[in-house]
């Protein structure tokens, strides 16, 4: 290949010519023919915007089918030395129509009631230990979960987390509990 370059314009022509040959370079084998190829799937309209959980391929540990069409999708359950459990998942409107969350999620305490609509009424029980775990507060009785939910739209997706007390360490399975949801038994990692 013979590469003809007159005294104008070389600098350009050169600086292009190298541009375009480390393109070339750079779209050749990196070491990824050893991965597997995935397609992705195309995006819609209704899945456009951003998912709390991006990037996760977190298999959910429960599904718990509620009211309307709401379906929550507990991802992890984690104890932390501090001694707390923090469940965390996805709430997700599997309904054709926009759904006001129901109140009833935040359980019955007034303490929690006064603060909005949240998850504040899921407990985790130990069967083993025959005890119920409330949604842990903060010092000024604000539940330590998801708040100010109102409503979620069909198909939308929402990051939601709660935090227990931890049950003891010899305890690793529980049972959650959400006001109008299904009880489902979830796995304490940590």
């Amino acid at each position: 290949m013979s590469i003809r370059i007159s005294t104008r314009g070389a600098t350009l022509s050169l600086t292009v010519l190298l541009g375009l040959g480390l393109g070339v370079v750079g779209c050749g084998s990196g070491g990824d023919d050893e991965k597997p190829k995935a397609s992705a799937p195309a995006s819609t309209a209704e899945d456009a915007g951003p998912s709390a959980q991006e990037g996760s391929a977190e298999e959910p540990m429960a599904e718990l089918r509620g009211s309307n069409g709401l379906l929550l999708q507990i991802t992890s359950a984690e104890r932390d030395s501090g001694g707390f459990v923090t469940v965390n998942g996805e709430l997700k409107n599997d309904g054709d129509k926009s759904v006001a969350i129901p109140s009833g999620l935040s359980g019955n305490e007034t303490e929690i009631i006064k603060n909005g609509r949240s998850l504040g009424g899921a407990t985790l029980v130990d069967s083993k230990s025959k005890k119920r775990y409330y949604v842990l507060r903060d010092t000024e009785g604000r539940p330590l979960t998801t708040t100010g939910l109102s409503t979620i739209k069909s198909g939308d997706r929402l990051a939601v987390f709660m935090q227990f007390p931890s049950p003891p360490a010899a305890t690793t399975e529980v049972t959650f509990q959400l006001p109008t949801f299904a009880s489902a038994t979830i796995s304490i990692s940590g």
